[in-house]
């Protein structure tokens, strides 16, 4: 990983509302039904250190800051950065990897791609909406 890239990473990680980091990482933990300790073993340290981020006391360097993230599946910019008024489907690791996949595609190919895309959301909505009025 480029120094410049662990830069910018470290000064998004400082500049970031941390009550609002330690508030999404207890979310996030309890979404899965995680306790402190179970959290801190996953993420090289210990539930106590865990409570402090989600007392927003202290705030995780960037390497454990990534592990807990991959723990989550989510992005570390999700994990970090206060963007509530995202879908989140944006905040899924594996969906960014397709959307990456999808980007280093000729764009006549991406545009096929989205077409199928658009035809499967369309039947969706539309079965959605039969099973409603049914």
């Amino acid at each position: 990983m480029p120094t410049e890239h662990i830069s910018d990473i470290l000064v998004m990680v400082s500049a970031t509302d941390t009550s609002g980091f330690g508030r999404r990482l207890l979310t996030l933990r309890k979404q899965k039904n995680w306790s402190q300790p179970e959290l801190g073993k996953k993420a090289g340290t210990s539930g106590a250190i865990i409570g402090r981020y989600e007392r927003s006391e202290i705030t995780p360097s960037i390497d454990v800051a990534k592990k807990l993230a991959d723990a989550f599946g989510v992005t570390l910019d999700y994990l970090v950065d206060d963007k509530a008024d995202l879908p989140d489907i944006l905040r899924d690791q594996s969906m960014l990897l397709r959307w990456q996949a999808l980007d280093s595609l000729d764009a006549l190919e991406q545009e096929r791609i989205l077409s199928v895309v658009d035809s499967l959301v369309r039947d969706a909505r539309a079965r959605h909406t039969y099973k409603m009025s049914a």
